[in-house]
């Protein structure tokens, strides 16, 4: 690897191909700097990405990933003061998982409404939505319902809803690096990562039950060659 003299954005991302077995990738928009073998997403394999990098004596002027709040806590820790910016595309698929689009109450159908708004808004008008949403159902995220067979014992009766707001509410302050930083041309997803898993992951599907060591071999290439 050959360090580029200017620092570039970052682009963070892993895929898995089955359990036990998947790729932590690294690039710069257009080109593909780091990639390894994974058998868990752990912060520790960002940083041995990160250390590979640094010892390449690339810098960074901005960094995309996909969410997870153990290599965000790795990032500011380590690179105190640079742009972090969470893949939006993420930040849906989150809320969408908490919230189905066939929803039964209208506050989960209104809040994925805002949600699926996030990459064609700017971060007052999604900050002014999410705000007004909330003081509409405050009350009705706070209510509460006994487990069954309990007098003492109860929980939160919309837990999903609760969570979906959580995630987007701890989110917010990365979603939209991208509006902030212009002059970085920050990504505001992880796509020039998901494009590409698309693409080796239907080669190896075409190519099942080679070896791990051929395996290994088509995945170099067609990084090399993306």
């Amino acid at each position: 690897m050959k360090a580029r003299e200017q620092p570039f954005v970052l682009i963070l991302d892993a895929t898995f191909f089955g359990r036990g077995y998947g790729i932590l990738l690294a690039r710069c928009p257009k080109k593909t700097l780091y990639w390894a073998e994974i058998e868990t997403e752990t912060v520790q394999v960002y940083m041995d990405c990160l250390c590979t990098l640094e010892a390449a004596e690339y810098t960074f002027s901005a960094f995309v990933i996909d969410g997870r709040s153990g290599v965000r806590q790795l990032l500011e820790k380590r690179f105190p003061g640079t742009p972090i910016q969470f893949c939006q595309f993420h930040q849906i698929l989150i809320t969408k998982r908490y919230l189905p689009m066939k929803a039964k109450t209208e506050a989960a159908r209104s809040l994925r409404k805002i949600a699926l708004t996030l990459a064609k808004t700017s971060e007052v008008e999604f900050i002014h939505a999410l705000n007004k949403w909330h003081a509409q159902y405050e009350d009705f995220l706070k209510e509460k319902s006994f487990i069954e067979g309990s007098t003492k014992r109860w929980r939160y009766t919309h837990g999903r809803l609760r969570s979906a707001y959580r995630s987007l509410r701890t989110n917010l302050p990365y979603l939209f690096t991208f509006q902030h930083q212009p002059n970085l041309q920050i990504p505001n997803t992880t796509n020039h990562c998901d494009g590409l898993f698309s693409h080796i992951k239907q080669k190896i599907l075409i190519h099942r039950g080679i070896s791990k060591q051929r395996r290994k071999k088509m995945i170099d290439y067609l990084l090399e060659n993306f």
